[in-house]
């Protein structure tokens, strides 16, 4: 198969290109500037340029582009920074896809969306026929989610994907984690009551290739380990992974000063997501449950 990643620089992507490449498949990656390598292709997405040539003979597309989402912040501008930042991507390529012959056209497109889509919920499970929430990030997943909608119109098969809580030590959330546990001042989150959907980097890159590969996924699709716990309980699972302590607190107000909106819409946030479109299309989890996929993360 030959597959076209948009966003393939980053952490996801990185590990996704190897994940493709050990199994045979052929990737590409689209890069906003002059192509170095056989293995690139250019566009430039905030001008809406993509290049039809590029696409054509290819089987699937990735989106992995967008600014990231707790990187800084959330000011006005940086906000119009990670909507656009994902709008023109997912649109240019989405009305690439539409506007190609069929015959040369891929038949795939992956799209990244987040677990941000169902907003706070509480104790309630979220499979991916649960409603969108609300909020700045539930409102920027559904954009985000619609953009793609043109491809699937002209009859592309498309996928988006709900990411929980990636779980490596090479980079996300852990890698920020992991000196602060390290140094014993590690401790739960506001109430620790609130559910964090995670998944290993590891079965993160398995989904989406088992998602490639199998034709009848479609839409929505959450990437979550199966059972999601609440922050209480991944404080506690990650400071045994590290043997150290895990007393110390973070009160809801203080990260509030520190983080602003994207305490309460991050950090704060209770999502229990269920993976169930990939429990019923038969994918085999490497780390079902939490223990076993931080145990795998803090040596990768």
């Amino acid at each position: 198969m030959k597959v076209i990643i948009s966003g393939a620089s980053g952490f996801l992507g990185k590990a996704l290109s190897r994940e493709l490449a050990e199994h045979g498949h052929l990737v590409t990656a689209l890069v906003r500037r002059p192509v170095r390598e056989d293995a690139e292709a250019e566009w430039h997405p905030e001008k809406g340029e993509l290049d039809r040539d590029v696409l054509a003979g290819a089987d699937a597309i990735v989106n992995l582009s967008g600014a990231g989402i707790g990187d800084k912040r959330w000011t006005t501008e940086y906000k119009r920074i990670l909507r656009e930042s994902r709008m023109q991507s997912t649109g240019t390529l989405a009305h690439t896809l539409a506007e190609m012959e069929s015959e040369s056209r891929p038949t795939t497109f992956v799209s990244a969306s987040a677990v941000g889509f169902y907003g706070e919920r509480g104790d309630q499970p979220l499979p991916e026929s649960a409603t969108v929430g609300t909020g700045f990030l539930a409102d920027l997943a559904r954009d985000w989610e619609a953009a793609t909608q043109p491809a699937a119109a002209a009859g592309v098969r498309v996928a988006t994907l709900r990411t929980g809580l990636p779980l490596a030590a090479s980079g996300g959330l852990l890698k920020r984690l992991m000196p602060i546990f390290k140094a014993g001042i590690g401790g739960t989150l506001g109430s620790g009551q609130q559910y964090q959907s995670w998944i290993s980097l590891a079965d993160e890159v398995g989904a989406i290739r088992h998602i490639l590969e199998t034709d009848a996924i479609s839409g929505p699709v959450n990437l979550a380990g199966p059972e999601p716990v609440r922050n209480q309980q991944f404080t506690k699972a990650l400071g045994r992974t590290l043997h150290r302590p895990t007393l110390v607190r973070a009160p809801a107000f203080a990260m509030r000063l520190v983080l602003g909106q994207l305490a309460d819409e991050g950090a704060l946030a209770s999502q229990r997501m269920i993976p169930q479109v990939l429990i019923e299309h038969n994918y085999r989890f490497q780390h079902p449950d939490l223990q076993s996929a931080l145990d795998w993360a803090v040596q990768h």
